[in-house]
């Protein structure tokens, strides 16, 4: 029987639903990313001149940068039993996964089936879409 899965993600969480043998379990993986940049004197309007403002940024950036990747490798490490895999979400994490999979030299690389942009849904409504891709095939 093969173990079908799919994957509703975004830049909050990851909504893992696999299929196999007529049996559903779901996942959740939270992210810890940072949506925004904290300076350090944050509220003293005097304090952003020169490069602070800057430097804040680029740290900011990549910070953010590591938290991503180490989120979507959860994400894979959670799916690396799969044997099919569709990717759908709102935002532009589904394709950073998408990227992430592929750039891994292991046998996950061959297996995203499809990859598309979807609104965001509750868990029921994820776990219905699952099953429609799959019963379609």
């Amino acid at each position: 029987m093969k173990k079908q899965t799919g994957i509703w993600i975004d830049s909050t969480k990851a909504i893992i639903v696999t299929l196999e043998g007529g049996k559903e379990a779901i996942t959740e993986i939270q992210s810890d990313l940072e949506n925004r940049v904290y300076h350090d004197k944050e509220g003293d309007k005097g304090s952003f001149f020169g490069g602070q403002h800057i430097d804040s940024q680029k740290s900011f950036d990549e910070r953010k940068k590591h938290q991503i990747n180490t989120y979507l490798k959860d994400v894979i490490s959670n799916v690396n039993g799969a044997d099919e895999l569709y990717i759908f979400g709102p935002a532009d994490t589904k394709t950073k996964l998408e990227q992430k999979i592929n750039s891994e030299k292991s046998t996950i690389a061959t297996k995203p089936k499809s990859v598309e942009t979807s609104d965001s849904m509750t868990e029921n409504q994820i776990v219905a879409k699952v099953k429609q891709f799959y019963s379609k095939k």
